[in-house]
């Protein structure tokens, strides 16, 4: 008979096992990390602080921000532990709440990022309605339901995953307990959770993108058809930022997660992972700070008079 141990934890491979490899890697981990909280909770502050950046456009990018600092929070601190220590174990349950809170955020993006998108085409095609539009309570009610989402979505992945039994192997071939990596590992019938997990992310995709393509397609129309070359430079540069975060995020959620579990390449999935986990919250900042004129004039502005405070101080 097969050892039907049930598990109580799981065991992380993480990025590499090469001991040369642990110390530059913890250091340049936690660069990115370092970069990634600055970057993101700096972003939040300076739209808090600019009353210049009081715009709905705005208001959903500090939620991105947010968003991109708690699921980059939710996997790095431990993927820097893991180049420390040499057995990566996590509990039954913190892997549950792991993989819960990144699905969470994950999905909170996905929305955040489509309703961006109609945000831009109600300021690019209806510019005389947009203050009605997109007023105060249109946008917090977005936002709200972008996290109602995020939970339910989460709650049926993880519920779906942990339903599953888990028996003798508890190795998880990545560096935090993903969907698949986890799912791959269960002695039971997983086809039914494997269609859940690749229709319910579909879904979401398939809808957060319909929105986005929809509104650049009415957004590049009306772009073509204006005849001055200011407004059609400031609706360029109003939409090049979102469509860069956009392009890079999509690419990689769906090389990962559109596919079935058996097919993963575990090596892959682990290199395709770190790039969407660690790298692209810490690219979000600078793609809508370098390519933003009224970012880089409200930083200035804050950096001048946080020096004068403190040269007044001395």
């Amino acid at each position: 008979m097969k050892n039907s141990t049930e598990v109580t934890k799981f065991i992380l491979l993480g990025l590499t096992d090469g001991p040369q490899l642990q110390i530059p890697l913890f250091i340049t981990f936690t660069l990115i990390y370092l970069i990634t909280v600055v970057g993101n909770l700096g972003m939040m502050v300076l739209i808090l602080l600019d009353s210049r950046l009081h715009t709905p456009m705005y208001f959903f990018l500090s939620h991105l921000s947010l968003v991109d600092f708690g699921y980059s929070t939710t996997i790095t601190p431990m993927v820097i532990a893991g180049f420390l220590i040499e057995e990566k174990v996590i509990s039954y349950n913190a892997c549950a709440t792991q993989m819960f809170f990144f699905a969470k955020f994950a999905t909170v993006e996905n929305f955040l990022l489509a309703t961006m998108a109609y945000d831009r085409y109600a300021a690019v095609c209806k510019p005389l309605h947009y203050t009605t539009t997109m007023n105060t309570g249109v946008c917090a009610r977005l936002a709200i339901a972008s996290y109602l989402c995020g939970i339910m979505n989460a709650s049926i992945h993880v519920a779906d995953t942990f339903s599953l039994t888990y028996c003798s192997s508890n190795v998880v071939h990545n560096f935090f307990c993903d969907i698949p990596a986890v799912m791959s590992l269960s002695c039971s019938d997983r086809h039914v959770r494997e269609l859940v997990l690749f229709y319910v992310v579909s879904i979401q995709i398939f809808l957060a993108l319909l929105v986005i393509w929809v509104s650049y397609v009415f957004i590049f129309a009306t772009i073509l058809k204006m005849r001055s070359s200011a407004s059609y430079q400031k609706a360029v540069s109003t939409c090049a930022s979102h469509f860069v975060a956009v392009s890079i995020l999509y690419g990689t959620v769906i090389f990962m997660y559109l596919q079935p579990t058996s097919s993963h390449s575990m090596d892959t999935d682990k290199m395709v992972s770190v790039f969407y986990t660690i790298i692209i919250p810490r690219l979000n900042p600078m793609v809508y700070s370098l390519r933003n004129k009224e970012v880089k004039s409200a930083f200035m502005k804050l950096f001048v008079a946080i020096k004068l405070t403190l040269r007044s101080g001395f």
